[in-house]
Parts: structure tokens; C-alpha cells; sequence
């Protein structure tokens, strides 16, 4: 079931019009040879294809929530001034996880509207790929700044939209991830803040009593440390990114 949703959702977003043109590619051509052989080509569609198949994992990251989300997890690795813990696995790991929690209600939707009725027969591929799109194409524009939309249509060469149906996919994923960078520096400024005013009331402190040699670092990190886990911070910068998401329901 999760490996259809991924398909459809990949699927939604593409333009269906280019699996309209597609038709039934061969992938294998045979041409006849002098002395009664033959010599096979594969021809340079199916190249294509495999090309953009492999871009394929890094365009669902990109139009998912996972940006927003590791984005905020790294900064917030900054603001502790741990370093390297967690680790780039950890993190990566911990938003794959809720990008799944997050983005459950609009694979949910893709999958009945879309996936379910082309597996039994019901609905055309083309149809089941606009389908799928919808739901999408609806949490993207949720979540996709007014400005960076319009920044990004003046890039093409284009006016002002009468419908979200209007918007090309293009112009919809350069928004929508420039959106999502936005955003997720807003949640970041807001998370250094309380750290910042430690290091300094740190740093204030050692240089009172004439300790200037000594990294305010050192001293301030178990004071960040206590403070994140007294406030239970995992537990409260998950629930407060899952929030921020909006057209999830």
C-alpha cells in the first residue's frame, strides 16, 4: 500500500500531460543485420526515463515536508552548539519519520482517489495521475508564500493567476521550496533565541570575574543541555513543527 501511494504521489507530480504524450515507449528497438541477424538499440527515451527515475527521490524529498523539517533540526543542532550530535543520520532519519506522519493525510488521499480505483481496473492511468495530483498540487499551495509565487511567475513570464489550476508544476515547486526555506529560518531564529541569551549572560558572567581565557562555550552548553531537556524541547520542536504545517487534513 505505501509502495502505490509513493508511486501516485510521485506520479502527481508530474504534468499528466507528459504521460499522455508518452504512449507505449519500446524499449528495446531491432533492427535486421546483413546475414539474416539482427542488432537491438535501446532507445534514448528509455534513457530518459531512467535518468529522471533517479532524480525521482530527491523531487518527493523536495516537495515534502522533509526541507522545512531538516532544515529546523540542523539549525536547532547549531543552537545546542553540539556539533555533530545528532548525527546527520539521526537527523535525517528522525525527518524521514515525521515528513511520513506529516504527509500521511495527503498520501491517504492520493491513495483512494488515485492509486485504489487504477489497481482495480477502474481508472485510466491518465485520469488516475490528475487525480493524484490534486491533493499534491492542494498541499503545496498551502503551504506556498503569495510573494515566492509571484516572484517566481515573473521569472516566466507569466501574469497573474486566475486559479491555482492556472499554476504551471514549475512554478509551483520553485515556490513551494522557497516558501519552505523561508519558513523554516523563521522557526530557526526562533529557536536561537533562548540559546543566544544564554551564551551571552555566560559570557557576561566570565567576563566579570576576569576569565576571558575560558570558552563561554564550554560553560554554556550544559546550562543549553539542562534548559532543552527540562522543557522536554524533542518532544515540543516535533510537535511544533507538525503544526506548522497547514492543508493536512
Amino acid at each position: 500500500m505505501i509502495k502505490n501511494i509513493l508511486l501516485f504521489g510521485l506520479l502527481g507530480f508530474m504534468a499528466p500531460e507528459v504521460f499522455a504524450a508518452a504512449g507505449s515507449l519500446p524499449a528495446i528497438t531491432v533492427i535486421p543485420a546483413a546475414g539474416g541477424g539482427s542488432t537491438y538499440s535501446l532507445n534514448i527515451q528509455v534513457l530518459i526515463l531512467m535518468t529522471v527515475l533517479s532524480l525521482l527521490p530527491a523531487a518527493l524529498l523536495m516537495m515534502t515536508s522533509f526541507t522545512r523539517i531538516v532544515i529546523v533540526l540542523g539549525l536547532l543542532r547549531q543552537a545546542l552548539g553540539t556539533s555533530q550530535t545528532p548525527s546527520n543520520q539521526i537527523l535525517i532519519g528522525l525527518s524521514l519519520f515525521l515528513t511520513y506522519f506529516v504527509m500521511a493525510p495527503v498520501f491517504d488521499k492520493v491513495y483512494t482517489e488515485a492509486a485504489q480505483p487504477y489497481l482495480d481496473g477502474k481508472m485510466e492511468l491518465q485520469p488516475a495521475v490528475t487525480a493524484a495530483s490534486k491533493p499534491v498540487r492542494g498541499f503545496m499551495l498551502a503551504q506556498t508564500r503569495e510573494s515566492s509565487l509571484m516572484t517566481f511567475s515573473k521569472i516566466a513570464g507569466h501574469g497573474q493567476y486566475k486559479t491555482a489550476d492556472d499554476i504551471p508544476f514549475s512554478v509551483l515547486a520553485a515556490s513551494f521550496v522557497t516558501s519552505e526555506l523561508t519558513t523554516a529560518f523563521q522557526i530557526g531564529f526562533l529557536l536561537f533565541i533562548p540559546f543566544v541569551i544564554i551564551d551571552l549572560v555566560v559570557s557576561t558572567v566570565l567576563m566579570s570575574m576576569g576569565m576571558m581565557m575560558m570558552s563561554p562555550m564550554i560553560i554554556s552548553l550544559p546550562f543549553k543541555l539542562m534548559l532543552f531537556v527540562m522543557v522536554d524541547g524533542w518532544a515540543l520542536v516535533m510537535g511544533t513543527l507538525a503544526s506548522s504545517f497547514r492543508g493536512i487534513s
